[in-house]
């Protein structure tokens, strides 16, 4: 088992659902379940992917949910650009979050690499 605290990419994630949902919180109500839950659900499933890699004994299995959290990076990038699109999200807001996103995906993808270098 892997202490959560060892990973940075943890952290950044933590970070970009905080500020997805400040950031969705002011979307028409007719979004309550709709783009702002997908928004919600899209950043927190990086979050908990990773926490739950963690708890993995192989470094395949942790690889595999690391996997499973950039697929939900993808979906999250895309639905900040349909926010912005629709005018749920102002331009800095939109580049905010997709900044902060795409460092999280960096960090993913680093950490992807070296847990399947050896393979």
């Amino acid at each position: 088992m892997r202490p959560l605290a060892n990973y940075k990419v943890l952290d950044e994630a933590h970070r970009l659902v905080l500020a997805v949902y400040r950031s969705t919180g002011s979307f028409p109500k007719d979004e309550r379940f709709g783009l702002r839950s997908q928004l919600r659900r899209a950043a927190t499933s990086i979050s908990l992917n990773i926490a739950e890699g963690t708890g993995r004994k192989s470094d395949r299995d942790f690889a595999k949910f690391l996997s499973i959290a950039s697929g939900s990076a993808g979906e999250l990038e895309y639905g900040i650009r349909l926010g912005h699109d629709l005018g749920y999200f102002t331009s800095t807001d939109a580049g905010e979050l997709t900044t902060h996103l795409r460092e999280v995906r960096k960090m993913l993808s680093g950490l992807l690499r070296v847990l399947t270098a050896d393979r």
